[in-house]
């Protein structure tokens, strides 16, 4: 499959000659509260540590995770974003097989080629089994009681993708890493605390499995920035209440308002985006969208996911009217 990713905002700027900050770019769901206040003071109060390395494998970073997660700091290794530590895991955690619970994200099929895919409740054969809590591209969520009873009752490797949970109010499967071996759980702090340029994320695992990892894994993976930055973010849970309280009023009211416009059908979302499916081309969708300087997520032809579907991230209120206006005139002025 063609790899297409969201957040290409200073290419397409690039190419028309606009200025980024006259472009709303839905195509990417980060928080739209934008990072929290202390980390651009964090950021600058650490320059003067530019001339020296940092520390290998990020001990403070990984320290202060391993408080917030309730877990031990030997379960945890930093990486430099969720991509970067998807593909760390393909390389070293090898298996000779492996099912990805489609759709997905898209950089899974290019970490594994050659996965066979499947719906979440239905893993046929052995081998590792992926997916990602809540759906990414869909948004939807497996209930935490359904999905804790199957990892407790099954023995098979598998790695769950939680970039979007924070959003979606659900309890993190981290807690269980300490009774599964084979269970390895990734987080990102890019979404949820609008980190995409720091690029910061971890996986969280049994001691005995991220001992094993660490062992091949490459050094200064977190930059000084991106660790001060993901620290002062992490020390700000004012911020992360209002983010949390923000996305479940805003994906309320939007879910009310796409259900009234002719020629979508959305998903329900418990995530910071929406996937809708049309009744047009997402091509021609995305395009009369980027004439208006919003941008979209094109999602047509991604594997498991049927149709013509567009995804778009959820903004502030008036962001947000914006996006229902914009629906609304071209669906109903067709």
């Amino acid at each position: 499959m063609k790899i297409a990713h969201g957040g290409n905002i200073f290419e397409i700027c690039r190419e028309r000659q606009w200025d980024w900050r006259d472009v709303l770019d839905l195509s990417a769901s980060v928080n739209p509260l934008g990072p929290p206040p202390g980390v651009s003071d964090a950021i600058r109060q650490a320059l003067d540590r530019l001339a020296h390395y940092p520390e290998r494998c990020a001990p403070e970073l990984t320290k202060r995770l391993a408080a917030h997660w309730q877990v031990s700091p030997d379960q945890i290794i930093c990486g430099n974003g969720a991509t970067e530590l998807i593909h760390f895991v393909a390389r070293t955690w090898r298996q000779d097989e492996v099912t990805l619970a489609a759709p997905t994200f898209s950089e899974y099929h290019r970490a594994y080629p050659e996965a066979r895919m499947s719906s979440w409740n239905a893993f046929a054969g052995s081998g590792l089994v992926v997916l990602t809590q809540p759906n990414n591209p869909t948004g939807e969520a497996v209930p935490f009681e359904g999905l804790r009873d199957w990892l407790l009752s099954s023995d098979r490797p598998v790695l769950i993708d939680e970039s979007f949970i924070e959003f979606a109010g659900l309890p993190s499967t981290v807690v269980l890493t300490p009774r599964r071996p084979n269970l390895l759980v990734l987080r990102s702090l890019t979404k949820f605390y609008a980190l995409p340029g720091l690029r910061v994320g971890a996986l969280v695992g049994h001691p005995d499995l991220i001992r094993a990892l660490g062992c091949r894994r490459e050094p200064w993976q977190v930059s000084t920035l991106a660790e001060a930055g993901a620290l002062a973010a992490l020390d700000d849970s004012e911020y992360a209440e209002r983010s949390v309280q923000l996305i479940a009023r805003e994906r309320i009211w939007l879910w009310k308002q796409l259900w009234k416009i002719p020629g979508i059908k959305p998903v329900h979302s418990s995530a910071n985006f929406f996937l809708v499916h049309l009744d047009c081309t997402a091509d021609e969708i995305c395009g009369w969208f980027l004439e208006r300087k919003v941008i979209l997520r094109n999602c047509s032809g991604w594997p498991g996911l049927p149709g013509e579907a567009v995804r778009f991230a959820i903004r502030t209120r008036a962001e947000n009217e914006r996006i229902i206006a914009l629906f609304k005139e071209y669906f109903c002025g067709r």
